[in-house]
């Protein structure tokens, strides 16, 4: 018969890391320890590669990289008196690198687990980095004996079945996990395979925070042995729970109702915004206003991340500028109390005018002229960059990127790309659900139909199919990797999918110049798409 304390409690820090801020995660992570030792814990759980920070990427390339982290595991060791810390860090031995979760207890490292299985795929590229861990890494605290997975070891059979057999009776999870929609769900099915393979209870420690475009949800959670939730972190929040084991099962704690998936997503650009200007110290965001939709969302989630003080909003306009368009952004930018000017560009659209009137004799009006507005609005907004520090937050959302209905070196000028993993059709639906919150965005922009207003009468559908047609048909393509003909077979027009997929093929080019963005599905156009510029291949017919 199993035999198990009577009681042993965990403190699962859920901890929003700096990738390379050693000292600083090392200070956090010691800030951890005295919070649970005085909470009375006996255990402090981290997330996976907390030292570092997650990903590193080619910083864990470098020898002197292993050896920083060598020193900071060291100092970390010393603030662990009467407690047992489970930290995850990089690792440099016996000329291998590896993914690493060390136990520390009163000042000495008793052992190190190195991770398993290393996912290359989605945004992971963990084969190019390190090295595989074969052994199973099991400890005993006070009569339980615990057993170390990290991340992928629990998402995939072998690594906690081993540590089930060599005598684990709970499953430390170590995990940076990013977000995508309906994340949790999964993970939930997941652990619950592990948990019905080993019939171990399981307590899963995520990494919280924006880091470049990802972003780190948190939400850990426990699960006891007949699958079963018992307690679930909130999302998106640092923060260090107490989780506690009673004879074999996790007594019951806070549950966190879920959200709805809008709620969930705005939350994530958030957490995007304000780390991704957080940690790199941008002073503040400066954003270009057309009165159109995805400008407004914008502008909403940099004013509710960072405070009205730290945005700045400009509008542009043009000849072809509506006058609703100028009235409706005054209306936002009152409703959200931020700083706005008004610039007017036909100065300088005449000037261009002039300086390519030999240039153009004789040639019709197109796209060229079209473009250079965009172009001037992007070196007007990155010139008021460059005098005040603030980052330029480009608009463009997600069916954009896809068929290149953007402007480089105009729209597409800035610095970070809030709406980059957004369909058209889910920025409708996320201003709707903002409103619901405070009623800010004026109705006309939302119920408008959408324009670039760069030549008269100008309607974005004149150019691309139905926003509903085309983000299915990219959706299909792009994230399930669906030929056209199966699209087609879906019952989506033969001419429209043909004609979307050939505009995403074509734009590839802009799409390595663009800025990075926030990742919020499962396949956005960044670390997780991989597509060669140069290319021939032909789908299947």
């Amino acid at each position: 018969m199993k035999q198990h304390a009577q009681s042993l409690s965990i403190a699962v820090a859920q901890l929003n890391c700096t990738v390379g801020d050693l000292k600083a995660n090392a200070d956090r992570i010691i800030r951890a320890l005295d919070q649970a030792r005085t909470l009375g814990a006996d255990l402090v759980l981290t997330p996976e590669l907390a030292l570092s920070g997650y990903p590193p990427e080619d910083l864990l390339l470098r020898p002197d990289f292993y050896r920083a982290c060598a020193r900071e595991v060291a100092r970390i060791a010393e603030h662990t008196q009467g407690i047992t810390l489970v930290l995850g860090h990089p690792e440099a031995w016996q000329a291998k690198r590896y993914n690493a979760a060390s136990v520390i207890r009163d000042g000495r490292v008793l052992t190190t687990y190195h991770k398993h299985r290393l996912p290359n795929y989605e945004v992971f590229d963990e084969e190019r980095y390190f090295d595989h861990g074969r052994a199973a890494c099991v400890f005993e605290l006070k009569g339980v004996k615990l057993g170390v997975n990290i991340c992928a070891d629990l998402w995939e059979s072998g690594p906690a079945e081993l540590a089930r057999a060599e005598g684990a009776q709970v499953l430390l999870g170590l995990n940076a996990s990013p977000y995508h929609m309906n994340k949790l769900q999964r993970r939930y099915e997941v652990l619950r395979e592990r948990v019905g393979g080993t019939g171990l209870p399981v307590v899963y420690c995520n990494m919280v925070g924006g880091q470049d475009e990802l972003v780190f949800d948190g939400a850990s959670f426990a699960l006891n042995s007949d699958g079963t939730l018992a307690w679930q972190a909130s999302a998106f929040d640092e923060r260090l729970d107490i989780v506690r084991l009673h004879d074999g099962r996790w007594a019951d704690g806070e549950e966190v109702e879920a959200r709805p998936i809008e709620a969930e997503v705005y939350e994530a650009l958030k957490v995007g915004v304000r780390d991704y200007l957080g940690k790199n110290g941008f002073p503040g965001a400066l954003i270009g206003l057309s009165g159109g939709i995805d400008s407004a969302l914008t502008l909403c989630i940099a004013v509710d991340a960072l405070g009205a003080d730290k945005v700045r909003a400009v509008m542009m306009q043009s000849p072809y500028t509506a006058q609703m368009s100028l009235d409706d952004s005054r209306e936002l930018v009152a409703n959200l109390g931020v700083r706005y000017d008004e610039i007017p560009i036909e100065p300088a659209m005449n000037t261009f005018a002039g300086m390519l009137a030999d240039q153009f004799r004789g040639l019709p009006a197109d796209t060229t002229e079209e473009n250079l507005q965009s172009r001037i609005r992007g070196m007007i907004l990155m010139a008021l960059s460059n005098k005040t520090g603030a980052i330029v937050l480009t608009t463009g959302n997600k069916s954009e990127m896809a068929t290149g209905y953007a402007t480089l070196y105009g729209d597409m000028a800035g610095g970070f790309a809030v709406l980059k993993d957004l369909y058209k059709t889910f920025v409708f639906r996320l201003a709707r659900w903002r409103n619901t919150v405070g009623p800010v965005i004026p109705e006309n922009i939302i119920t408008r139909p959408p324009s670039a207003e760069l030549k008269p009468d100008q309607k974005d559908q004149d150019s691309l199919p139905p926003y509903e047609v085309l983000d299915a048909i990219i959706e299909a393509y792009m994230e399930r990797d669906e030929s056209p003909r199966e699209i087609v077979a879906a019952g989506y027009p033969e001419a429209e999918v043909r004609r979307t997929v050939a505009m995403l093929k074509r734009n590839e080019y802009k799409r390595r110049q663009a800025p990075v963005g926030i990742r919020v599905t499962k396949r956005g156009f960044g670390r997780d798409w991989r597509y060669p510029i140069t290319s021939r291949y032909q789908d299947e017919n």
